[in-house]
């Protein structure tokens, strides 16, 4: 398995997989593990019902009793178009596939649009966990804008069965503020009810790039994402993989003023070593006691190896895992299905450690 790994790795094989973080130590935090539940969610103010959710999800699919999860996420009918998403296979339309993916393919859970579980909970909802995505961005309104708004309701979702919700959070945006209120009430409800909640902690800000980089991918701005997440009790976090640093400082050139920072975050907390940026990420996730999961990205030439190297890197850092689409179901199911068997076994290679 490890020399298959080392094969799609290329030529960052050794860079990724023998590099050893010397800026927050592996030590500090609290890696995935089978008994994650026990050990952090037991003494919080989780319901039973809560961890009952949370250890179903943990005990579901190929990467069952390792602490790691495998999540396919199928929302892009709307936050991308129907379109758009499905044109390159559009047997997707159907939503009845869309859980046979993430069954076919080994999965934890399946997170999708009301719609799509909903057509499909009688049959499925017992023999995958399901997890609803109540808000959206949508590209009909014209000109297109970019805010979340709420597409289901918290009551929905457990009436039709399902383990979890979902939502996104656009920090940084105009509507960031209606978000944030949104989102932490309707999790509270979730957490009443039993299900627990995925938080896709997203930055949102045509003033985030700044020439040619992308502060949308920076570690500090995503790590405060992050924080600000797990603050209003979000299970799980989903996040993209930090690219580059830096985007506190980027923001406050030229006299204007923007959050704070720390130099000491970019000199011992962070190095530009893209393990150690996305334990970053895990660090503002309450030293993993909360969990990191890293996006698959857009579906391109090179899945199979694109996704194999996030998977090692969220793995390395500290992460909990992967949540990965488009590079699954804009293909044929059995391709798809391989995809993420290809992810998960990075997760359940033991030659693949913390950094």
């Amino acid at each position: 398995m490890i020399e298959k790994i080392r094969e799609y790795l290329g030529q960052e094989a050794d860079d990724l997989l023998e590099h050893v973080s010397q800026t927050i130590p592996a030590s500090d935090l609290y890696a995935p593990s089978a008994t994650a539940v026990d050990d952090v969610f037991a003494a919080s103010n989780r319901n039973n019902r809560v961890l009952g959710n949370l250890q179903r999800l943990l005990d579901t699919g190929r990467l069952a009793g390792t602490g790691y999860v495998s999540i396919l996420p199928v929302d892009q009918g709307i936050e991308h178009s129907a379109g758009a998403s499905f044109a390159k296979n559009p047997a997707y339309f159907n939503p009845e596939n869309i859980v046979k993916l993430a069954l076919e393919g080994g999965c934890n859970g399946v997170a999708s649009t009301l719609g799509v579980l909903a057509l499909t909970s009688r049959k499925y909802a017992h023999k995958i966990p399901f997890i609803v995505k109540i808000n959206h961005n949508e590209l009909l309104t014209y000109p297109n804008k970019f805010d979340q708004v709420m597409f289901a309701s918290v009551q929905q979702a457990y009436d039709m069965g399902a383990a979890g919700i979902g939502a996104t959070i656009y920090f940084g945006s105009d509507e960031s503020t209606r978000q944030l209120q949104e989102v932490s009430e309707a999790f509270a409800r979730a957490h009443e009810l039993g299900m627990f909640t995925i938080l896709w902690c997203y930055l949102r800000n045509p003033q985030f790039k700044q020439g040619k980089t992308d502060y949308h991918l920076a570690a500090d701005l995503t790590g405060q994402a992050n924080h600000l997440g797990v603050t209003i009790e979000a299970d799980i976090i989903k996040q993209k993989l930090p690219e580059t640093n830096g985007g506190f400082k980027a923001l406050n050139m030229e006299g204007s003023s923007y959050g704070k920072t720390d130099e000491r975050i970019y000199t011992e907390l962070t190095s530009p070593h893209p393990i150690d940026l996305t334990r970053y990420q895990v660090a503002n996730c309450y030293m993993g006691r909360i969990g990191l999961i890293n996006s698959g990205g857009a579906s391109g030439e090179n899945d199979f190896a694109e996704a194999v190297r996030t998977a090692v890197i969220n793995k390395r850092a500290g992460g909990m895992g992967l949540i990965s689409g488009r590079k699954a179901f804009q293909r044929p199911m059995q391709e798809g299905a391989a995809l993420l068997h290809a992810i998960q076994d990075v997760y359940l290679c033991k030659e693949v450690t913390l950094a």
